[in-house]
């Protein structure tokens, strides 16, 4: 609740030190939001309400929005919008929950590239949204409610109820075990009578497999909540994991809670990473900071973002995109599971030491749903499961979990 406070009491302040619109040679600044993206057009809809959102908080400063993948606008497009609104100041956030590659690494390389290539540009890169207490709060908001319940009176405890927090697995150990961390908070703050963490990504336990170990604890009301900003591909495939265990478990109650959206606290925590870099009060090593101190130690494969959406008006838009690129993994494996989703879209991940485990991201294969991390499979992974489901021995078959 103190960073709400602070950022409320310092909102006409800073109304006047920073988002008046400058004389030439002055400064003039700008918000950027950095998205990862979606094939899911509703997603970028509600991305661009964060945004919208964003400039209620500042309503003197331009507030653009991009994507690394897929989606329109691209970040390029969205620093270029700025940059023609007389912007020389951008502060960009990234729209991340957690840090894991996309912004340790490939947000901050779009947008060093980008300031290179613009004279007199300064840009500065905030933090990931992370586990502010207004992160929290939004979380603990969406699932009081779907519960039925109001966030502002709720009950001591939910002693009678399972809660399953639902990540986004990432390579990224420290992400993951990020969201393992807001799984405790919150449920020390609610008081539920058990609670634990599952994967809808790379790592594990996956969501369906998770859910069935799980369910041996015999509670009889689960809530099932995904700590994910959007919609997209993997919001509707954890809901109808649900909904598949809900029908294999008529006696136990399913509840889905929505996943963070727009939430007025969501905007409140991304208000207080604006306000960070505008302040410049924070004394650890920042991600751009430390992308730059990696970088030069050669610590760094930069991703260019193949999938980056591109604009057809804009005949120049080839610029480093042009390149060739060589993956470490072979994309090359002719397994014909039903996995119909092209894996050359140049997504960049890091390798995953536990890509094989028995119930990580081996459950996805032969669902058609694209999991980035398919081409690290070794090919024995891929063949045994391939096996199992052509023998419909579904029993055994880790896949469809």
């Amino acid at each position: 609740m103190s960073e709400q406070k602070h950022l409320h009491h310092h909102c006409h302040e800073h109304s006047h030190s920073h988002q008046r619109v400058s004389p030439k040679g002055e400064q003039k600044a700008g918000i950027m939001v950095c998205g990862h993206g979606s094939r899911d057009k509703d997603a970028e809809v509600e991305f661009s309400r964060v945004a919208a959102g964003l400039k209620k908080r500042f309503p003197n400063l331009p507030v653009e929005y991009g994507f690394l993948e897929y989606s329109a606008p691209n970040i390029h497009m969205g620093l270029n919008s700025l940059v023609a609104q007389g912007v020389n100041h951008i502060y960009a956030v990234p729209g991340m929950l957690f840090a894991a590659t996309h912004a340790k690494n490939d947000i901050p390389s779009v947008l060093t590239t980008f300031q290179e290539k613009q004279a007199g540009l300064e840009v500065s890169y905030g933090s990931e949204l992370g586990l502010q207490d207004a992160m929290i709060e939004a979380f603990q908001a969406r699932i009081y409610e779907s519960l039925g319940l109001d966030p502002n009176d709720p009950p001591e405890n939910l002693y009678d109820t399972l809660l399953v927090v639902v990540g986004r697995g990432t390579s990224d150990t420290k992400a993951n075990a990020e969201a393992a961390k807001l799984t405790r908070i919150v449920n020390e703050n609610m008081g539920f009578g058990w609670a634990d963490t599952v994967y809808s990504g790379v790592t594990y336990p996956s969501v369906g497999v998770g859910l069935e170990k799980l369910l041996k604890l015999g509670y009889k009301r689960v809530v099932v909540a995904p700590y994910f900003l959007f919609t997209g591909r993997l919001i509707k495939r954890i809901f109808g994991y649900v909904d598949k265990v809900a029908t294999e478990n008529p006696s136990v109650e399913f509840i889905k809670t929505p996943y963070l959206n727009d939430h007025d606290k969501v905007i409140d925590a991304f208000e207080v990473r604006v306000r960070e870099i505008m302040e410049q009060g924070t004394a650890e090593e920042g991600l751009m900071a430390s992308f730059k101190r990696r970088l030069a130690a050669g610590e760094v494969d930069v991703h260019h973002h193949h999938a980056e959406y591109q604009d057809p008006n804009a005949a120049d838009h080839a610029h480093e995109h042009n390149h060739s690129h060589e993956h470490p993994h072979d994309h090359s494996h002719s397994h014909e599971h039903s996995h119909s989703d092209d894996h050359s879209h140049g997504h960049s991940h890091g390798v995953y030491k536990h890509i094989a485990h028995p119930l990580g991201p081996r459950t996805m294969i032969g669902e058609g749903i694209c999991c980035c991390f398919m081409s690290q499979f070794p090919q024995s992974v891929l063949d045994e499961e391939k096996e199992r489901i052509d023998n419909g021995c579904k029993e055994t078959a880790l896949a469809h979990r």
